[in-house]
């Protein structure tokens, strides 16, 4: 018997069953709903950083810190984060988070200079490490094995959307100058989707806990903490310092304070203790070979959307508003994978995610083609229209890896395992971030224009490609279709 706190009924009145499936539709409309708040939460700037500085005068500096204060707090955060939904109640965990991250949200909207935003940035990251992992957990001890794979497809989908779209709404609502508040509609509207996460979620969704689970592990909580800063500090601030020694040591120091953060964890295992991380996940293959994957997806994100946008504004002229086109593109693409994965995973299972890398990877092949051949050349249309097919590639990747890599864990352990999950995810971002600096901008100056941008852009893909190409291998260890009468 599980020792989640859930109850079944047997055999319950169809008005029962009715009100049930109203309830889960509800909790999935509500969590998705905070996930997307917090995707679209860590790329909106973007295109909101030069209007950002000229009104609050932040320097090159400040700027820097905006975007990465979010992405560092919510990177380090993750994994306690999922672990206190499992011992506190994912319910409880994921409202908290919610209201702190809609709180935060006003203070980024109100600040008058680059340290409030800063601080309240760093507050949005620590709220969504509590109520990001949540997600996922909810939606697994919520939603049968049949209907967990939709359920999950569509978290995939809203993840990747998030991160697509948020610099396009970015964009949008800044140029829209809504009521003379320039850029801060990109954090005010936070305030009213956060209360109505809250209100319903209150309402709707379920509680559920790891009964067994005794108490936080605070060794645990530091040194995992320590390093996963002390390795993705580095990646998120070396790329503008040309990778000076000190961010490689202490790269190396942040790997062997995870070693000894696994050390830690297995003797507290082994005495009975309760650790952070449930190290018997990785026994599954699918767990470590997803979690790999995932890691791998996070990276050709991290380093192909940035590139991309470049590429099209400083090496084709187009302006942010046609660039915006492409990521439409992209954004209808995923959706379009997204729904096609989920109404073929239960019975192709690990064949889809595959079809979709290689879909990607020989569209992106022949974009380089393109790209070679027509240089400067090339149109709005012409730049964004194989987004569509790379888009569909990409969702068929990201909606069932989810399902596919915590399909088998244990209720009790789905917190732990979903922080594990999101926190490679940002891991593999920060990594793809800082890579476009070795791949992309060792080959051009800032501010190169044309030919230079193109022609770097054009080689870079040929490592997104060869990250597809492996991503495709490694999911040959995913699970296979379950085969059904």
């Amino acid at each position: 018997m599980s020792q989640d706190t859930r109850q079944t009924t047997s055999n319950p009145p169809p008005g029962a069953v009715r009100a049930a499936s109203r309830a889960r539709a509800v909790t999935l409309a509500v969590v998705l709903t905070a996930e997307l708040m917090n995707a679209l939460d860590g790329s909106v700037v973007y295109t909101a950083l030069p209007t950002i500085a000229a009104d609050t005068g932040a320097g090159t500096a400040a700027l820097q810190w905006i975007h990465a204060a979010h992405a560092l707090t919510f990177a380090l955060g993750l994994i306690t984060g999922g672990r206190l939904g499992d011992l506190y109640g994912r319910k409880r965990v994921f409202l908290a988070g919610t209201a702190v991250f809609t709180l935060a949200s006003l203070l980024c909207g109100i600040a008058t200079g680059p340290e409030l935003l800063i601080a309240a940035r760093v507050l949005q990251g620590a709220a969504a490490a509590a109520m990001v992992p949540q997600v996922l957990a909810t939606l697994h001890v919520t939603f049968d094995e049949h209907s967990r794979a939709k359920a999950f497809g569509l978290y995939g989908t809203v993840m990747s959307l998030g991160s697509v779209t948020g610099p396009v709404l970015g964009g949008i609502l800044t140029q829209a100058d809504l009521f003379g508040l320039g850029w801060r509609p990109i954090f005010l509207i936070n305030l009213p989707i956060g209360i109505a996460a809250v209100l319903l979620g209150q309402r709707f969704l379920p509680e559920s806990r790891h009964r067994a689970a005794r108490r936080l592990d605070p060794g645990g909580m530091v040194l995992s903490a320590l390093g996963l800063l002390l390795i993705t500090l580095p990646l998120t601030v070396s790329g503008d310092h040309g990778w000076p020694a000190w961010t490689l040591a202490m790269m190396g120091a942040g790997l062997l304070v995870l070693a000894l953060f696994v050390a830690q964890q297995k003797t507290k295992t082994r005495k009975g203790g309760s650790p952070l991380v449930v190290l018997s996940l990785f026994t599954g293959r699918a767990f470590s070979t997803g979690l790999t994957t995932q890691l791998a997806f996070g990276l050709l994100s991290g380093a192909f959307f940035l590139s991309w946008a470049l590429f099209m504004q400083d090496g084709l002229g187009l302006t942010p508003g046609q660039a915006a086109i492409g990521f439409v593109a992209a954004s209808l693409g995923e959706i379009g994978g997204a729904w096609l994965a989920m109404s073929l995973v239960a019975r192709y299972g690990r064949a889809v995610p595959q079809a979709g890398a290689l879909l990607a990877a020989v569209t992106l092949a022949g974009y380089h083609q393109l790209i070679t051949t027509e240089g400067t050349g090339m149109g709005t249309m012409s730049a964004a229209t194989p987004m569509l097919a790379v888009g569909l590639g990409l969702g068929m990747i990201g909606a069932p890896l989810a399902d596919l890599t915590l399909g088998k864990v244990a209720h009790q352990n789905a917190g732990s395992a979903s922080g594990l999950f999101n926190t490679a995810t940002q891991l593999g971002i920060a990594l793809g971030t800082a890579l476009n600096s070795v791949i992309l901008f060792t080959h051009i100056n800032a501010g190169t224009q044309g030919p230079a941008v193109n022609t770097a852009f054009a080689n870079s893909l040929w490592y997104i490609i060869g990250t597809l190409i492996t991503m495709a291998v490694l999911m040959r260890l995913l699970p296979k279709p379950t085969r059904t009468s």
